[in-house]
């Protein structure tokens, strides 16, 4: 039997389909940011030989998870046209909450309802101070901010609460070599995805977003829906705060402290819009992957802790700055 040779039309069309295939993943807007992930892995990959080993590889997953659960509930809050600047303090005070009801020897998934809830709570204020009262978010969170550091230090004094309780796991337990948190992490990228992406909810957050009085003629309930966001960042705030704690065993009133930097460069270097508007969720899990990948390279490089701090500022403005120079393009 004679072989078949598929014939040149054949050969072009699937040629032509290729073609079609890359160009639409290239106008991916979370393309740039996984191109630059990648660009900066090899870079680490050959500067250090450390980069690349499993040890390390779940290392970096560990230490940004956190920050990748938090920008999961701050890219829906910036979408909005909104943002929080408390979730830093939030987590600590979440932390405390956690360490005080260990000390009372309540079961573990007492300990994590209460201290969602707790969460939940907070978010809600927020959220009712934006929407009922007519505060700019950056006031409310930045008070809240202020608030729940206050609290922190009051409720400890300033010192640390050891947690002896089966609700460490969350923080430091492994699945299969896994760390638990890692884990968590990925099911609340998947979560917060679905929701924004499949969802009547998540539709009706970019609606607010794009345009706040189009959305409300159209019969959305814009107050409802910030609520909602708030509430969202108040239970992730929470769950971090549990994880947090649980790495070390300890919750400390300083835990926390400057994750709201961190948390805000990974959605704006996902993609994510100050806006309004415009944003994912698979782009903000890049942008923590870059926030994490940046953060370890500086400690296998051996490079002063305090450029982290230069880098991460820097970090935000270029990425803010290309935000506004593409928006100035569009209109």
């Amino acid at each position: 039997m004679g072989s078949f040779k598929p014939s040149s039309s054949t050969m072009e069309v699937d040629l032509t389909q290729s073609n079609h295939f890359f160009s639409r993943l290239m106008k991916q807007k979370e393309m740039p940011v996984l191109i630059a992930l990648l660009v900066l892995c090899v870079v680490l990959s050959f500067s250090s030989e450390f980069f690349l080993t499993s040890k390390n590889i779940f290392n970096v997953l560990r230490q940004f998870s956190v920050i990748a659960i938090l920008a999961v509930g701050q890219a829906l809050i910036i979408i909005t046209g909104g943002i929080d600047l408390s979730v830093g303090s939030l987590v600590g005070l979440m932390g405390i909450c956690t360490a005080l009801l260990a000390g009372m020897g309540l079961p573990a998934w007492v300990i994590f309802i209460g201290v969602l809830l707790a969460g939940c709570i907070a978010g809600s204020i927020n959220g009712l101070l934006v929407t009922k009262v007519r505060i700019n978010p950056f006031i409310v969170t930045l008070g809240m901010l202020s608030i729940a550091k206050g609290v922190s230090l009051l409720i400890t004094g300033g010192l640390p609460i050891s947690i002896e309780n089966a609700i460490t796991f969350l923080g430091s337990g492994y699945i299969s070599a896994v760390p638990v948190s890692v884990i968590i992490m990925f099911l609340v990228v998947l979560a917060g995805h679905i929701f924004a992406t499949r969802t009547l909810y998540g539709r009706n957050i970019y609606a607010v977003g794009n345009n706040e009085r189009a959305a409300k003629l159209s019969g959305i309930r814009v107050d409802q829906v910030k609520i909602m966001v708030f509430v969202i960042m108040g239970a992730l705030c929470a769950l971090s705060g549990i994880i947090l704690s649980g790495n070390l065993s300890t919750a400390e009133p300083a835990a926390g402290t400057g994750y709201e930097l961190d948390v805000i460069a990974a959605v704006v270097i996902g993609g994510a819009s100050l806006a309004g508007g415009q944003g994912s969720i698979i782009g903000v899990i890049l942008g923590a992957a870059i926030m994490g990948v940046l953060r370890n390279g500086f400690v296998l490089l051996e490079i002063s802790a305090y450029w982290q701090v230069v880098t991460i500022g820097l970090v935000i403005i270029a990425a803010v700055a290309l935000d506004s120079i593409k928006n100035r393009k569009q209109t």
